[in-house]
């Protein structure tokens, strides 16, 4: 049981942190690794942002091999939750909000409408000052108005 609430303190962790390397680090002294996300310069598949991804595994990679070294410990555990947090952002923001993959297009499901509108509202700020919304699995209240009533956007 431990290990579970061990693996779900640092997947749920990672939601701060990436809203706070989104905010701070993103919009700030690495814009030049974010910006293209948001300018959309580039026109093959892979973006300067997608460096953010190798950023972020590390910890995870490094959790899992030193839990792994010493029985399993409390790092394999943190490591598989941020790891597991990186798999699920993957899921939402690069295959369903931003279509990298071309499925999941239509969801019903007030959530997930709900997450793709504060992300829509996040990149009507074309630059690295004034945005909104920089977190990725929790959305605030506000979103989700007229989910019910709304297609997918």
């Amino acid at each position: 049981m431990e290990n579970i609430l061990i693996t779900l303190a640092a997947f749920f962790g990672m939601e701060f942190m990436a809203w706070f390397t989104h905010k701070y680090v993103m919009h700030g002294w690495l814009w030049t690794l974010h910006k293209d996300h948001h300018h959309k310069e580039s026109k093959g598949f892979f973006e300067h942002n997608d460096f953010f991804f190798l950023i972020f595994a590390l910890p995870g990679i490094a959790g899992l091999f030193i839990g792994m070294q010493n029985d399993f410990n409390a790092f394999f555990w943190m490591g598989l939750g941020i790891t597991l947090y990186g798999f699920t952002y993957f899921f939402v923001h690069d295959i369903f909000i931003h279509q990298r993959f071309k499925f999941l297009r239509s969801i019903e499901n007030n959530y997930f409408k709900a997450i793709r509108r504060a992300h829509k509202i996040h990149h009507k700020h074309i630059n690295k000052e004034h945005g909104e919304c920089f977190g990725m699995l929790w959305v605030p209240l506000k979103y989700f108005k007229n989910t019910k009533n709304s297609s997918a956007e």
